[in-house]
């Protein structure tokens, strides 16, 4: 049955206001830019992304509604249209193109230029908007009952809250604030430690602690307390029973030769890190590439299904609409533009794929649009797999590229670049889904919103660019500050297909890990991200899971509700905030300033025992005033 003709919007069709207006386009490529960063930023260090789409909808109803008093909800739902498009190609970028630096470190190949990855983002952001909006009529209107779409429904619950906007912009607003400082004095002056670590050599082979910085322990709270509980055995699976294992019964031995010395060696120089950097980065990379292809077959009957369904329902001829809600950028123009764009891929030196390599970017990113777009609607974004996709993607390219003799730096270049295409095609299709469908509920105009989506990847892709070059010239990707664990992964698949130098059999039993927590039923991809992350990291985000998991237990419905809602937000504002900040000291660092506002030596005489201790107090104030906000949000609410 066709939902469109029982669904009523909030906006009529026949009523037209303002939409796509020179405020909605600045506030909205804002926000692009600043999710975007922030994002990726918080994606290099803990192999996440959030969801940018319900924070950017608080903003623009608080700005536009409450500062600028204008009762304008579909031009609010433009600002979140174009800002969420940030978060979701920065999301697909930092999981692939950060291997082109690591390669350049290791002398494999030049840095990649800025026109290189900017160009690399646009085509795949592009693509990804193009190729979602022949699927709008069949997946947003036509299943309307049947695809929830989650953060597109809550975004709309947003706009139409009308009066709680500008209290849930505040809110977003504070949290950032509130990060952005703390963040400032832990990384900017350094005057309290970022880490509180417990080193146990004596009784135990292994280390213990906890991250205490706002943004790690947001992530908790909005993964709420079971998805952080599985990265959290993931890491105490890793340091407190694989590198024990790895240090009592292999101390002598040198387990594979660019390890550089034995186990017992690189315990006794750098402790449990030291063994996590060598060994169980490896395995915990096998457990991430299993994870990803066992996501991506368990969605095979639904992958399938939603392909037949989406072709079929394209192929339906119907009476054109009239509708302004009904109305998608021409057809014609789409298909053009995708077949410019896929000249583009082949042609322009920045992109290094043959032609070949062209049609597997078409071919793979229209398949894997249409499966995140569907998937986006039953589990949410934060759930796509799109990193198996990713995976998957290199894997069969890798193969044909060696196998067609395209080997060496330029297959590995090409690889990649490919690999990074399809991510970004398969996050900005889940979230232009997810956006659009937030438009069909409010009443916008499909082709207004499908133009906004452009002009939000547009002022994205131009931004990432330079995020990346910032923080690689800041720390250098694979470090401490910026792990970026999901393509290093990418780049270790690509280099096991390419060249055979990996150590198998420590990835082998990453694999297996997986294979044993399918085996329980339990889910594989944040074990595997928590094996393969510092157990500090994984540590901070529980703590971010247990707040959630005491706030759930709040008796009172309205009170749970609201406090909930408040912590997200919350969250969401400290997450921005801290990312921010890490941009802004990743330039001080860059310029030379960064060494003039440390304040480190002023405390370096402090015992260690001293610094742990006010480390804890800092986390404690951090944690207390997150509460006290949330429960002052509850009695707020009472006095309503």
């Amino acid at each position: 049955m066709d939902n469109k003709n029982n669904f009523k919007p909030y906006i009529p069709a026949e009523r037209v206001t303002p939409e796509i207006t020179v405020t909605a386009i600045i506030m909205g490529v804002l926000l692009s830019v600043i999710f975007g960063a922030a994002n990726a930023y918080l994606g290099l260090r803990v192999g996440m992304t959030v969801s940018a789409s319900i924070p950017a909808a608080v903003i623009a109803m608080g700005v536009i509604r409450v500062i600028m008093r204008k009762n304008s909800i579909l031009e609010s739902n433009m600002v979140q249209t174009i800002g969420s498009a940030g978060e979701s190609l920065a999301a697909g970028a930092i999981f692939t193109m950060p291997a082109l630096y690591l390669w350049a470190k290791e002398g494999v190949m030049e840095k990649p230029s800025l026109i290189t990855i900017t160009i690399i983002a646009l085509i795949g952001g592009l693509l990804g908007v193009f190729f979602m909006i022949p699927l709008r009529n069949a997946l947003i209107v036509r299943e309307h009952n049947t695809l929830p779409y989650p953060e597109g429904q809550a975004c709309a619950e947003v706009m139409l809250a009308g009066e709680e906007g500008g209290s849930n912009a505040s809110t977003v607003f504070a949290g950032m604030g509130f990060a952005a400082l703390f963040k400032f004095i832990i990384d900017g002056l350094k005057v309290i430690p970022g880490e509180i670590t417990l080193n146990i050599k004596k009784l135990y082979p292994s280390a213990i602690g906890t991250q205490i910085y706002p943004a790690v322990m947001s992530v908790g709270y909005i993964c709420g307390p079971r998805i952080s509980s599985f990265m959290f055995a993931g890491g105490v699976l890793s340091w407190m029973v694989l590198i024990p294992i790895i240090v009592l019964f292999g101390a002598n031995i040198v387990m594979y030769p660019s390890a550089g010395a034995t186990i017992g060696e690189i315990f006794a120089a750098d402790g449990a890190a030291g063994i996590w950097s060598s060994y169980i980065r490896y395995i915990g990379a096998g457990a991430l590439a299993a994870g990803g292809i066992i996501s991506l077959i368990k969605s095979l009957p639904l992958i399938v299904r939603t392909f037949k369904d989406a072709i079929k329902a394209m192929s339906i001829k119907g009476e054109a609409s009239t509708l302004r809600t009904d109305k998608d950028i021409n057809m014609a123009f789409v298909i053009g533009m995708i077949a410019l764009l896929t000249i583009i891929v082949w042609l322009v030196p920045a992109v290094p794929v043959s032609p070949l390599g062209a049609v597997i970017v078409v071919v793979f990113g229209f398949f894997f649009a249409t499966v995140s777009s569907r998937m986006v609607g039953i589990v949410g974004s934060s759930n796509n797999p799109v990193s198996g996709m990713a995976i998957a993607t290199l894997l069969i390219s890798t193969l044909i590229l060696k196998f067609t003799g395209t080997t060496g730096a330029d297959g590995m270049k090409a690889a990649i670049a490919i690999g990074s295409i399809i991510c970004i095609i398969a996050a900005i299709a889940g979230d232009t889904s997810q956006d659009l469908k937030t438009g069909f509920l409010l009443g916008a105009t499909p082709w207004k919103q499908q133009i906004g989506e452009v002009i939000g990847v547009v002022a994205a892709a131009f931004a990432i660019g330079a995020t990346l070059n910032l923080l690689d010239s800041a720390w250098g990707f694979g470090g401490e500050e910026i792990a970026a664990p999901q393509a290093t992964l990418m780049k270790m698949v690509i280099e096991g297909i390419m060249g055979g130098k990996l150590p198998w059999g420590l990835i082998l039993i990453g694999v297996f890990i997986a294979v044993i927590v399918e085996i329980l039923r339990l889910p594989v991809l944040p074990v595997a991200i928590g094996i393969y992350l510092p157990v500090q990291l994984n540590a901070c985000i529980m703590v971010g899971g247990i707040i959630r998991f005491f706030m759930d237990k709040i008796k009172n419905e309205k009170r749970r509700e609201v406090a909930v809602n408040k912590g997200i937000l919350f969250s969401s504002g400290m997450i921005a905030g801290e990312g921010l900040v890490g941009i802004i000291l990743a330039i001080l660092a860059v310029v030379g300033v960064s060494d003039k506002i440390d304040l480190s030596a002023l405390v370096s005489k402090l015992s260690p025992l001293a610094s742990g201790i006010s480390g804890i107090v800092f986390f404690a104030v951090i944690i207390a005033v997150f509460l006290a906000f949330c429960f002052s949000a509850k009695k707020t609410d009472k006095k309503d």
